[in-house]
């Protein structure tokens, strides 16, 4: 008796350490571009950044998105290239995801994917295990390319973009709070190298000629 008391007592434990890792990961997670979902959050939710030197706690999303799988519905990412285009020139704006005021990175990927039903991640950062990882070499528009924040000793994910053509050098769609202030297509330079993590692929579409 006492022998499975003391399994039943392990497993429990054991189930609770995985919670707690499972817990933690949703926490990092949730620390990324914008901070405006902190505020809506319940008193019980306490939500630490130990690992940022300022201790700000940025949550872009309340539900993070841990499946790996987007449903791209049957969007083709050339529909997705050629409305991202639509919006350049509209301003950063920290938070926003609406057109009429601004976005900032992840905002900008939202909507883009948003007006065409398709449910993504609010936050650059929970992207980073979505879809499939590929040379960026192999990068075709509507791929994601995923980059640091701007202080890329931080090597966690902080900026996004969308691939809109791949010659001799990629190029993605994003929207910067650099100098372009804005959405703007930018070559994958030296710059965005030295910040770059990786392109994923989405849409099934760019894996063939479908």
């Amino acid at each position: 008796m006492r022998m499975i008391l003391y399994c039943c007592c392990f497993a429990l434990l054991s189930s609770c350490e995985q919670l707690i890792r499972r817990s933690g990961e949703v926490a990092y997670a949730l620390k990324t571009d914008s901070s405006k979902a902190y505020a809506s959050l319940p008193d019980s939710v306490e939500i630490k950044d130990s690992s940022r030197r300022d201790n700000i706690m940025n949550v872009d999303t309340l539900t993070p998105e841990l499946s790996g799988v987007i449903d791209t519905k049957n969007v083709h990412p050339h529909q997705l290239v050629q409305f991202a285009q639509t919006l350049i020139g509209i301003p950063y704006l920290y938070g926003s995801t609406d057109p009429a005021k601004g976005f900032d990175c992840s905002g900008f990927i939202t909507h883009v994917f948003n007006h065409f039903g398709i449910k993504v991640p609010r936050s650059s950062i929970d992207f980073t295990n979505v879809g499939r990882e590929i040379p960026v070499a192999a990068a075709k528009p509507g791929d994601i390319v995923l980059f640091t924040g701007t202080d890329s000793s931080e090597k966690f994910v902080g900026h996004m973009g969308i691939i809109v053509s791949n010659g001799d050098t990629a190029k993605f769609i994003h929207s910067t709070s650099g100098k372009a202030y804005g959405v703007t297509i930018t070559p994958l330079n030296d710059y965005y190298k030295t910040r770059f993590v990786k392109t994923l692929r989405i849409f099934k579409q760019n894996d063939g000629n479908i």
